[in-house]
């Protein structure tokens, strides 16, 4: 697979810059040369110190430049691409996570879809070399048959927030289809590492340990039906996304969406003991969790499982970190950002 450099005279917009993905995608980026205008509106949905410690490591770079902007809002954003006037936008805002979305449905709307079209248009007013958007693996929904793959029906999402990602895909088809804007969507699958969002599973459960709180586990204590997860470390992510970036195309269709995966599946509690592992070895004595076995959540799926043969074959790469580096990688930083002291 031939791929070109990043084209350092392109400006990059990234929205949700301050998020998980944003700011690994904004730093690989800026380490190598290129212009990149961040946009994101800093919300409490988890602790904005971490956001704003991202920030904090991005700002040095000469080539950044931040935007407190929320998308939603269709003037500001306007404005942003009037001024900027980007070639390639990355969107990475979005109002996140499946259980969510169930207590605060009005979020994913005003963010997910109105955000979201608000992008589309700024994309078809003041057209772009291409536009990259978060999709993700919950519009799968309740499907049985795996590995997922992009050409399965997806028409029948079991949470908001899979609804809002669905309407993503299917709005950007259409305008790709109506405006020629070279589109693409990104289904990802777990997103895991340092530096991650706190309401992640692997993340919470390693601030209740040190909280001394027991961790609620969601499979109903059925370790031989138990869930299955894709955890897709976060280097992976951003290396699939630049390749996405300078790979091009060779099929004429404007619109085009991606899995992007590990490809191999683990159960829950594989995870779980993987990640005690991984913190024991960061602090230097054994710790164990304690447990609590609920039921499934309404929502969550039996299995997330990529087949990432698409991405492989346009990009010429597939996700392949393991658990048990991508979890080390996270445990150090953890301990070393919290300065964690060993439980006595």
């Amino acid at each position: 697979m031939s791929c070109n450099q990043l084209d350092t005279n392109k400006t990059y917009l990234i929205t949700g810059a301050a998020g998980f993905i944003g700011y690994f995608l904004s730093k690989k980026l800026l380490e190598q040369g290129c212009t990149v205008i961040g946009i994101d509106n800093i919300n409490d949905y988890y602790d904005v110190k971490l956001k704003h410690t991202r920030l904090d490591q991005l700002e040095p770079y000469e080539k950044f430049t931040f935007l407190k902007a929320d998308i939603s809002d269709k003037e500001a954003l306007t404005n942003v691409f009037k001024e900027f006037t980007p070639s390639i936008v990355v969107n990475l805002a979005a109002q996140a996570g499946v259980r969510y979305s169930i207590e605060n449905p009005d979020a994913y709307i005003q963010s997910n879809v109105i955000g979201f079209y608000n992008i589309l248009e700024a994309c078809r007013h003041y057209p772009v070399d291409h536009l990259i958007y978060a999709s993700s693996s919950s519009v799968y929904g309740s499907n049985k048959k795996v590995p997922f793959e992009e050409t399965d029906f997806v028409d029948h999402p079991v949470s908001l927030y899979a609804s809002t990602k669905k309407s993503n895909e299917l709005m950007a088809h259409t305008y790709s289809h109506l405006y020629n804007i070279p589109a693409t969507g990104l289904r990802f699958f777990t997103v895991y590492g340092p530096m991650g969002r706190p309401d992640m599973a692997y993340f919470g459960f390693t601030q209740k340990y040190f909280n001394d709180e027991e961790i609620s586990i969601f499979n109903n204590g059925d370790f031989d039906n138990d869930l299955y997860r894709d955890f897709t470390y976060i280097d992976d992510i951003i290396t699939g996304i630049e390749r996405l970036i300078t790979c091009p195309s060779k099929e004429k269709v404007p619109h085009r969406v991606f899995n992007i995966g590990n490809n191999n599946p683990e159960k829950l509690m594989t995870f779980i003991t993987t990640l005690e592992k991984c913190l024991s070895k960061s602090l230097g004595t054994e710790i164990v969790f304690k447990k609590k076995f609920e039921p499934i959540k309404p929502g969550d799926v039996p299995a997330t499982y990529a087949s990432t043969d698409r991405l492989q074959k346009a990009i010429g790469f597939k996700p392949e970190t393991s658990i048990e580096e991508g979890l080390q990688n996270f445990s150090d930083w953890y301990v070393k950002y919290y300065r964690v002291a060993v439980k006595s």
